[in-house]
C-alpha cells in the first residue's frame, strides 16, 4: 500500500513521524513536492511525487493536508480512481466539497501528538482502511455522522488550549521558584493523568470531580476563583465559537 501526502506542512510532518514510529517503510510514503517535502524526503527516505497528479496516480491512500480554503480546488480534476481512499484532514471542509469520485472519502482530525502515536483521531465515515491508517497515529475514534465530526473537531482547538494552560501553569510554578524543567514535566503529566483517568473510568464525570473536591480544600478554592471569574462560561463560549467557524456560521 502506498500512502500519498498531499500538502506537507506542520500537521503532515507530525503524521509522517507517527507513521515512521509505527514501523511503516518510508519508501511506501509518497509526498507532494512542496512545503517540507524535499527536506523530509532527504532526511527519512520518503518518495517525492513530481506533482499532485503523479501522487494521485501512484497512491492507494491519499491524505489531503493542505490549508482548508485550498482543499476543494486542490483535489479537483485529479485522476481519482475506484478503490482509492482519500483522507481529508482539512478542518471545516465538508465531504460534499471534495470532488474525488469515484474514490472513497473520509474526514479525519489528527493532532500533532500523532508524532508520538498519542493522537485521539476522530474520523467519518467508519471505513476499515481508514481506521488501519489512523490507528498508527493513536486511538482512532469513528463517528456516526458528519455533524458529530464537526462537534468532535472542536477538540482539536481544545488540544491547543490545553497546551496553553500547561504552559501558563508551568511558567507560574517556575516563577514561584520551582525548577522550570520539573514544572514543565509535572504540569504536563498532571493534565495527562487527569485525562487518562477520565478516559478509562465509566463513572459520571461530575461524580468523579465531587469525590475529588474536598470541602474547604485546595481544589474547591481554585474552582471557586475560576467560577467567579466566569471561566466555565467563557470556555463554553469558546467551544461554540469554534463550532460556528467550522460550520461556516462564524
Amino acid at each position: 500500500m502506498i500512502i500519498g501526502i498531499l500538502g506537507v506542512g506542520h500537521l503532515a510532518a507530525s503524521m509522517l513521524a507517527g507513521f515512521l514510529r509505527s514501523g511503516l517503510d518510508p519508501e511506501t510514503i509518497l509526498l507532494s513536492p512542496r512545503g517540507k517535502a524535499a527536506a523530509l524526503a532527504a532526511q527519512h527516505g520518503f518518495r517525492l511525487a513530481t506533482d499532485n497528479r503523479d501522487l494521485v496516480e501512484r497512491a492507494d491512500v491519499v491524505i489531503v493536508a493542505v490549508r482548508p480554503a485550498q482543499a476543494p480546488e486542490t483535489v479537483m480534476a485529479l485522476p481519482w480512481r475506484e478503490g482509492q481512499l482519500v483522507v481529508s484532514v482539512c478542518a471545516g471542509v465538508p465531504l460534499s466539497r471534495l470532488e474525488v469520485a469515484p474514490a472513497h472519502t473520509v474526514r479525519a482530525m489528527p493532532f500533532t501528538a500523532s508524532e508520538i502515536a498519542a493522537s485521539p483521531t476522530v474520523y467519518f465515515p467508519d471505513l476499515e482502511q481508514a481506521r488501519a491508517v489512523l490507528d498508527r497515529l493513536g486511538p482512532a475514534i469513528a463517528l456516526a455522522s458528519e455533524a458529530d465530526f464537526e462537534v468532535a473537531t472542536v477538540s482539536a482547538a481544545v488540544y491547543g488550549w490545553a497546551q496553553d494552560l500547561i504552559r501558563k501553569t508551568a511558567e507560574w510554578s517556575s516563577a514561584e521558584g520551582l525548577d522550570p524543567a520539573i514544572a514543565r514535566r509535572l504540569t504536563a503529566l498532571t493534565f495527562a493523568a487527569a485525562g487518562q483517568l477520565i478516559a478509562e473510568k465509566s463513572e459520571p464525570m461530575d461524580q468523579m470531580l465531587e469525590e475529588l473536591v474536598t470541602p474547604g480544600g485546595i481544589t474547591e478554592r481554585g474552582l471557586q476563583v475560576l467560577s467567579a471569574r466566569g471561566v466555565p462560561a467563557a470556555w463554553e463560549e469558546a467551544c461554540a465559537a469554534v463550532l460556528d467557524k467550522l460550520t461556516g456560521q462564524g
